[in-house]
């Protein structure tokens, strides 16, 4: 994204308009954020698309089931590959004490993006109701409560491991096996499983399917049907492209649609 064609600048600089200040953007695709650091925390949320956050020595990408928590202080830049509609919520020092100390994703619960999308379609305003201060601070009370995750879709970069997967996101649809990319590498099937498993957290197979779900959910929301969605990701048909994205989702694609749109 070192040529993304939209530059964004970030919305405050030196102060909050309020302790918790809540904020919508939808941004074309190709867009970025800055590297930037700031006196409050963060919780970056996407209600379409996929937002990605990077820090200096880790990657963050979090689809609509989960959202990115940054602390204070924490420099870090934002960037989206495809068209998105994210939320911020910004939480003054003093208040994010009790979220997590590091940068992390949440897994949100139906009570999380419910708030969120109340606030979405009801921006609070300023000065605020005492209704909206409640409401803010229950969301920051949740979040705070949130399991934490790691990335959805961790990166390596590893001299190994780094460049398979980076032709495999260039590619989803590459369907080789893992041996078959192990000896393009130059490597060993043992070894990028190794590597998989240190610097992923997660199978090698299990990560393929992560970055198909998400390449999915951005031709889903651009209208592609099902079944050339499964083509173009490499799946022989439909019904096995649907099963995978329902058990890593628990929903179908076009149930994921509906919910989305």
């Amino acid at each position: 994204m070192a040529s993304a064609r939209h530059v964004r600048l970030p919305p405050f600089s030196e102060t909050l308009p309020a302790p918790i200040f809540f904020r919508t953007a939808c941004v074309p695709a190709e867009s970025t954020y800055p590297r930037h650091r700031h006196a409050w925390g963060e919780f970056v949320y996407s209600f379409s698309g996929v937002m990605e956050v990077k820090l200096a020595d880790h990657h963050y990408l979090a689809p609509p089931q989960y959202g990115i928590w940054l602390p204070p202080n924490v420099e870090h830049r934002g960037l989206n590959r495809y068209e998105a509609c994210h939320c911020s919520l910004y939480i003054a020092a003093d208040l994010s004490t009790a979220l997590p100390a590091n940068p992390c994703a949440l897994t949100l619960s139906p009570l999380i993006r419910a708030l969120l999308d109340h606030l979405r379609q009801h921006p609070p305003g300023l000065p605020r109701t005492e209704a909206d201060e409640r409401l803010l601070r229950v969301l920051v009370d949740q979040l705070a409560a949130a399991p934490r995750a790691g990335s959805y879709l961790p990166t390596s970069d590893d001299p190994l491991l780094g460049p398979v997967l980076d032709a495999l996101s260039a590619n989803p649809a590459d369907n080789r096996t893992l041996p078959e990319l192990a000896r393009e590498a130059n490597t060993t099937e043992r070894t990028l499983m190794r590597r998989c498993q240190r610097d992923l957290g997660i199978s090698f197979a299990e990560w393929r399917q992560r970055l198909r779900v998400v390449r999915a959910m951005a031709l889903l929301e651009a209208g592609q049907t099902v079944e050339s969605i499964a083509l173009d990701l490499g799946y022989a048909s439909a019904s096995a492209f649907i099963a995978m994205f329902r058990r890593l989702m628990g929903v179908t694609p076009d149930e994921f649609r509906r919910g989305t749109a």
